[in-house]
C-alpha cells in the first residue's frame, strides 16, 4: 500500500506535481511476468446533495485483453479513508470524515479495456462523499482521500492467461467532468474563480454570448486562518454553478459563460468590499472573451443570496436578472442591522426572481425571501413547501436544488427559460 500523501499538498502545488511523485516500486503480473504497476483513478459526481465517489477506474487496458465474464463485484475489495486537509482547532468537529470498505455494485470494463468498480452511492449515503464540514469554520473542505484496493481472485486474460495485482497506486486528482470543464483563475486582486466557457456548438456560434454568475453559500467560502482556499468548493457542494453548465441549460441560454468566484471568507461578513472585487472578476471575464454585456445574470444561495441582492443594489444596471436563493436581508445573526436595508431593497431594479422553501430553519424565508420580495418593484417569488428532489428530502435551506434543476415554474415559464429572455436595462 502506498503512504499517505496530502491531497490538498497536491492541489496547492498543481496537477504537474502529482506526476513527479516518487512512488513505490510496482509487482502486477500477467501469466507470470512483471509488469508495470496499476493506477487507479477516484471517478466522482456532484449529486444534488454534494459531490461523492462513485466509481474508480484501473488502468489496467495495457495489462491484455481482460475476459469481461471474469469480472464479479468480488474481484476486489475496496476500502476508502477520508480526512480533514487541516489540524482541526481544540473542540472543533468535521462532519464527513469516515474509514470503511466501500461496497463494490459492478466490476466491468470500459471502452479503452480499463476495468471500472461502480461503488454504492447516493443522496444521504455516507463513507461516499469528497467534502468535509468543519463546524468551527462554518466551512465545506475537499477531504484527503485514499483509497485502498486489493484484489481477491485472479482476473483472466481471452488467451487463457490471468492476472494478479498486488501494487495500486491512487491518482491524487479526482476526475469529475463536470467539475473539470471548469478552468481555475486567479484575479489581479487574488479572489479565485472557476470559469465554464461554451463548447461543441456553442462555442463555433458567432456573436457574443450570455455570462451567469454563481454566488456560493457560507460553506464554501475560504478558510484563512487554516491558509484553506481551495477554489473547489464552489463546484463540489452543489450543483448550483454545474447546474448553468448542463446541455439542457446551454440550449436555453445559447450558451453561456459561467463564472463562479470563491469568497476569501463568507460573502455577508463584508458583502460593501467584495462586490467592487466580483465585478473585477466580471469585467476581467467580459473583456476576454464573447460576453454579451446585455446579458450578465446573477444568481446565489443563502450568502450567495444576499450577495446576488447586493450585488444589483451597489451595480443597478449590469444585470439582465437575478436570482436570489433563502437569501439573507435582515441582520443575521438577529439583534444587529439589517444586511440590506428596506430602502435598499425598494430600489433594485434588476429584474428579481427569489426563492427559498417554507421549511428553512437556518434563513427565515418570510422574514427574508418574502420580505424582499414585498419591497423588490416588479419581482417573482417561488415559495416551496419543502426542498424533495427525486423522492429525497433534503434540508430545507437546500432550495438551490430546485434552481440547479430549473424547476421554479410562473404561469408556465421556467426560472431559467425567464432569465435567458432578459436584456439588460440601459436607463
Amino acid at each position: 500500500m502506498t503512504p499517505p500523501f496530502s491531497r490538498r499538498a497536491v492541489l496547492a502545488a498543481g496537477t504537474g506535481a502529482a506526476v513527479g511523485l516518487s512512488l513505490p516500486a510496482a509487482s502486477a503480473y500477467a501469466g507470470g511476468h512483471a509488469t508495470t504497476r496499476v493506477r487507479f483513478t477516484l471517478n466522482a459526481q456532484v449529486l444534488d446533495g454534494g459531490e461523492q465517489v462513485t466509481s474508480l477506474t484501473l488502468d489496467t487496458a495495457r495489462l491484455g485483453r481482460i475476459d469481461p465474464a471474469g469480472l464479479t463485484t468480488e474481484t476486489f475489495a475496496v476500502h476508502a479513508k477520508a480526512t480533514s486537509p487541516v489540524p482541526l482547532s481544540a473542540g472543533d468537529v468535521i462532519f464527513g470524515e469516515y474509514d470503511l470498505d466501500r461496497t463494490v455494485t459492478a466490476a466491468r470494463l470500459d471502452r479503452r479495456g480499463n476495468i471500472v468498480l461502480d461503488l454504492s452511492h447516493g443522496e444521504g449515503q455516507s463513507g461516499a462523499g469528497t467534502l468535509g464540514y468543519i463546524a468551527g469554520r462554518g466551512r465545506n473542505v475537499v477531504l484527503d482521500l485514499t483509497y485502498t484496493l486489493t484484489q481477491r481472485v485472479p482476473i483472466p486474460l481471452r488467451d487463457h492467461r490471468s492476472i494478479t495485482i498486488t501494487d495500486f497506486v491512487q491518482n491524487r486528482r479526482l476526475s469529475d467532468p463536470e467539475v473539470d470543464a471548469f478552468s481555475s483563475h486567479i484575479s489581479g486582486s487574488g479572489m479565485k474563480y472557476r470559469l465554464y466557457s461554451p463548447t461543441g456548438a456553442h462555442a463555433s456560434r458567432r456573436g457574443r454570448r450570455p455570462l451567469i454568475v454563481w454566488l456560493h453559500g457560507g460553506g464554501e467560502g475560504a478558510s484563512l486562518p487554516d491558509d484553506y482556499y481551495d477554489n473547489e468548493t464552489t463546484l463540489r457542494a452543489n450543483r448550483g454553478a454545474l447546474g448553468f453548465a448542463t446541455p439542457e441549460a446551454q440550449r436555453i441560454f445559447g450558451g453561456a459563460y459561467v463564472l463562479a468566484p470563491q469568497s476569501t471568507s463568507a460573502w455577508m461578513q463584508d458583502g460593501p468590499r467584495f462586490a467592487p472585487l466580483i465585478r473585477e472578476i466580471i469585467d476581467d471575464v467580459t473583456r476576454t472573451n464573447h460576453v454579451d454585456h446585455d446579458r450578465i445574470y446573477v444568481a446565489g444561495c443563502s450568502n450567495g443570496g444576499y450577495m446576488s441582492m447586493k450585488m444589483t443594489t451597489v451595480y443597478p444596471t449590469l444585470f439582465a436578472a437575478s436570482v436570489p436563493i433563502c437569501g439573507v436581508v435582515t441582520s443575521f445573526p438577529a439583534g444587529g442591522a439589517p444586511l440590506i436595508p428596506d430602502s435598499e431593497l425598494a430600489r433594485i431594479s434588476t429584474p428579481s426572481w427569489l426563492v427559498a422553501s417554507r421549511d428553512d430553519t437556518t434563513v427565515d424565508p418570510l422574514a427574508n425571501t418574502a420580505h424582499a420580495h414585498e419591497l423588490i418593484p416588479g419581482s417573482l417569488m417561488t415559495l416551496y413547501d419543502d426542498v424533495t428532489w427525486n423522492g429525497y428530502r433534503f434540508s430545507g435551506h437546500w432550495s438551490w436544488i430546485y434552481v440547479a434543476r430549473n424547476d421554479p415554474s410562473i404561469d408556465g415559464t421556467r426560472v431559467w427559460q425567464w432569465m435567458a429572455a432578459r436584456r439588460r436595462s440601459r436607463g
